[in-house]
């Protein structure tokens, strides 16, 4: 069986990060990714996404965003640009390695990877992000509903649905420019518990992501004081605002009910309904770490503090949502966390 120093599972945009980290630090990790190239979940996101900060706050550690700084990075620059990043990363990265099982074994951990091969590694950095496990909330009748059901991390552009009747349902970024550009092409509705909440996206001339980052903010330990952390507010130049009050697409609160190919708004009114799409986020998916006792609580969420695992020294997380400040889960922000589990890791091997 191979033995490496430190094995980083994930080799998207925390993945990345993490290896990075952890060869400034004077380590030699194995990135383990389980698809064919080191770009993460963004390859798969919809056709029209853009990032909500400008490129000049949108970098990995070590690499500058290419361009104009101040643009929002379109999807595929983004995929890009994380391609770029692994290829000049000094670390040995391995596409096409999707790990089953993280165990421990002596002063290290046993990872199974699929297809039956193992290896031993010192330390491990769980860095898979949540965008493997899309939520699906529970809603009346949904099991039920006879149109079609599909998860943001399914929906790729509005030319499928041209001319239907569809209902988005959620109250954060993806869910409006989703809904914004499908009305465009289908009748659809926002279907959100509350009035979505906005925030403007240039303060004073500035990009909001300026003051965050000037004011300190953006980096802040805020997750020590939040036990529920807030929704993030809709980021808006004012295209989306002015595309609601138009009602393209319309706000509604949300249904009450899906039956067959109906669903029941809160008035009582009913009316067929060709597709639903839940915009609805993502919780942690980290099944590998299942046989380390008490790295993950009954429901399968990492038990951490700032992303180190009390239970197991030589593990540390990377990209939560929350994890330490609101851009934990962010390419603006996850090197922070990076840095710090990777200085973490190698003190805890310097004692070992």
């Amino acid at each position: 069986m191979e033995h490496v120093e430190a094995v980083v599972i994930g080799g998207g945009q925390s993945g990345l990060a993490a290896a990075h980290a952890l060869v400034g630090a004077g380590l030699k990790p194995v990135v383990l990714e389980a698809a064919d190239r080191a770009a993460g979940s963004w390859p798969r996101y919809y056709d029209s996404l853009t990032l909500f900060s400008p490129a000049r706050f949108s970098a990995l550690p070590g690499m500058p965003f290419g361009g104009d700084p101040d643009r929002y990075p379109h999807r595929d620059e983004v995929v890009a640009y994380l391609t770029a990043y692994a290829a000049r990363l000094q670390a040995d990265i391995r596409t096409g390695r999707r790990v089953t099982a993280v165990r421990p074994d002596g002063a290290g951990f046993t990872v199974d990877l699929e297809g039956g091969s193992r290896l031993w590694a010192r330390a491990a950095v769980a860095a898979s992000g949540s965008f493997g496990r899309p939520h699906r909330p529970d809603l009346p009748g949904l099991e039920a509903f006879g149109g079609q059901v599909l998860h943001a991390a399914d929906y790729r552009s509005p030319a499928p649905f041209a001319g239907q009747r569809v209902v988005v349902v959620g109250a954060g970024n993806s869910a409006v420019q989703i809904a914004s550009e499908l009305a465009r092409e289908s009748r659809t509705s926002l279907a959100t518990r509350a009035p979505v909440k906005f925030a403007r996206q240039h303060l004073l001339g500035k990009d909001l992501h300026f003051w965050l980052t000037r004011t300190g903010l953006d980096a802040a330990p805020l997750s020590r004081a939040l036990k529920n952390p807030p929704a993030p507010p809709v980021l808006d130049d004012g295209r989306y605002r002015a595309a609601l009050s138009a009602g393209t697409p319309d706000r509604r609160p949300m249904f009450t009910r899906l039956a067959d190919d109906r669903v029941t708004w809160a008035d009582g009114t009913t009316e067929r309904l060709d597709a639903l799409i839940l915009a609805t986020g993502y919780r942690p998916h980290l099944p590998y770490l299942a046989g380390l006792d008490g790295a993950l609580d009954p429901a399968g969420h990492p038990r951490h503090r700032g992303g180190a695992s009390p239970a197991h020294p030589g593990l540390a997380l990377v990209g939560l949502e929350w994890q330490r400040s609101l851009s934990s889960n962010t390419l603006r922000g996850v090197g922070r966390d990076a840095a710090r589990a990777a200085r973490r890791l190698a003190a805890h091997l310097a004692r070992a």
